[in-house]
Order: C-alpha cells, then structure tokens, then sequence
C-alpha cells in the first residue's frame, strides 16, 4: 500500500483514538482528519483506518458510502457547495447548480461531486448551510454566499483565480 500518513497527523490520530473506550469508535473522526488532509478518502486511506483501527476495509467503506460529507474522489481547487435543502430549494438552488453546472461543463443532473476537467472547479449538492432565510445559499471554499442568483454566481466563478 503506497498511502503514507504524515507522522504529525498519526501522532495526532493515535492520540485521538486514546479518547474512545473502543477503537472502532474513533472511525469518523479519523475519515474527518484524513479528508481534511488529503481532501478526499481514497481506497488506500480505507484501508489504511481500517488497519489503524482493527477492522475489516468494508467496516470503513460502508461509513465512507453512507455520509455524504466524505468524498471519494479530490476536490478541485475551487469547491463549490450549493445547498439542497428544502428553504433554498423553494429559493431556486436547483437552478443555481444547473447553472453552475452549465457554465463548468458539468452534468446538472448527475448525484455527487463533479470536478472541471482541468481540476479548478468542483460543484456539489450539499444538506443545510445554514443561510435559510436568504435563499438559495451557496458555499466557494470557505466563504458564504446569500441570496445568489446566477448573475452572483458569475462573479464568484470570475474572482476565482
């Protein structure tokens, strides 16, 4: 397996783990602290938990696949989240992310993350940012946007550089 963990990160993971009485527990926050590093968790980081941990790679696989926090696949580098949920769909995020969508190449109507070819751009359907009474809400890294409509989203792509 060519996954290496930076030794700061697994000292800090193996000290995590010390704070839950079963081992198995700790499985979320590791994924947490992974994807946080890497960006994404990757079979190899997968199997990796699994072995730091004890368990059969399916044990892990399965919390990977059931949250949709955890991505599978890297990000690009501008990560474009817009909310799905009921507040901001009645606000229009769903044309928002068919926009977005349209503008990167990307298909509206496929489920997950999608990434720009060139890696600059990835846009996904995320649950509640929080921001429901300035719908629809959107997220670009790790600045919020309220109230955007599709000319706003042009100016967010475009100060992306």
């Amino acid at each position: 397996m060519s996954f290496t963990v930076p030794t700061n990160l697994e000292a800090e993971i193996d000290e995590l783990i010390t704070h839950y009485p079963v081992k198995r527990s700790a499985s979320l926050m590791l994924l947490h602290a992974l994807q946080e590093n890497f960006g994404y968790i990757s079979p190899e980081a997968t199997q990796w938990v699994a072995k730091k941990l004890g368990l059969q790679p399916i044990n892990v696989h399965e919390l990977v696949t059931f949250y949709p926090m955890f991505r599978q696949a890297a990000p690009g580098k501008h990560q474009i989240k817009v909310c799905r949920t009921l507040s901001c769909a009645l606000g229009g995020s769903h044309k928002l992310h068919e926009h977005f969508c349209t503008k990167l190449g990307l298909d509206p109507h496929a489920h997950g993350l999608q990434t720009t070819k060139d890696g600059k751009f990835s846009v996904e359907f995320v649950e509640c940012l929080a921001g429901c009474g300035m719908s629809p809400v959107m997220m670009c890294n790790e600045d919020f946007h309220e109230g955007v409509t599709n000319a706003k989203a042009d100016q967010i792509m475009g100060g992306c550089k």
